[in-house]
């Protein structure tokens, strides 16, 4: 939740090159605890820069990030993975589902991963696929979904653990309208049941219509800040 009435994750003035190139050039943001914020912008522009450096994947050279009182940005590799098993969840444009698991056993990875047993993984993933209407496909692997199923496994595991903020970079990118909506409807709904915020990269301004917020990127600089709807 949001500390001492604050936002519960804030970037500040955040600058980050890739050798001679600026991704970033003062870039902020706050996101509040259930907030659902999208990141909007061309291509190129640092939308997915910006993410990684909220989520601790990337270390920014300059500024800030803060999130629920614990400045992220200067933690070492080893607690910002911990963070991100424990209180981040991620969802890609491609899924990134592992091909030798199982729907349920992808879905219940994180689970996993930070020392659930596997049963009772399992069972706490198998109830997430009636939710996402994925009733019946627990037992097959990434090549024998589509697109959209995939995806929505791939949410399943973003949420299984509660997370306190859900990263989404570009997760419809990859899908047809009506699949796409169908996803969006449903981590719309799952986040806010489960009061997780949600970070939405996308290009999409129907995607970015589900948010909240928008926060428009370009060159590398947050320059607006708008109502989705």
């Amino acid at each position: 939740m949001s500390t001492a009435g604050g936002p519960l994750l804030a970037a500040t003035d955040l600058e980050l090159s890739f050798g001679a190139t600026p991704a970033l050039r003062s870039a902020s943001i706050t996101v509040d605890a259930g907030e659902l914020v999208a990141v909007m912008g061309p291509s190129g522009s640092g939308k997915s820069t910006l993410l990684h450096c909220l989520a601790g994947i990337l270390v920014p050279e300059h500024g800030q990030v803060v999130f629920d009182a614990i400045r992220i940005d200067t933690l070492r590799e080893a607690a910002r993975s911990e963070l991100r098993r424990s209180r981040f969840g991620f969802v890609f444009q491609f899924g990134q589902l592992v091909p030798e698991l199982t729907a349920e056993e992808n879905v219940a990875l994180p689970l996993l991963l930070e020392g659930v047993r596997r049963h009772d993984a399992l069972g706490r993933a198998r109830g997430w696929f009636d939710r996402l209407d994925l009733g019946g496909l627990e037992r097959r692997r990434s090549g024998e979904l589509s697109g959209g199923e995939a995806q929505r496994v791939a949410l399943a595991r973003a949420l299984v653990a509660g997370p306190d903020v859900v990263f989404a970079d570009e997760p419809t990118g990859s899908l047809d309208t009506l699949a796409g909506e169908h996803v969006m409807e449903l981590l719309v709904g799952a986040a806010r049941d489960q009061g997780s915020a949600v970070v939405l990269v996308t290009h999409d301004a129907r995607v970015a219509a589900y948010a909240d917020r928008e926060v428009i990127v370009r060159d590398g600089r947050t320059t607006s800040l708008l109502p989705a709807r």
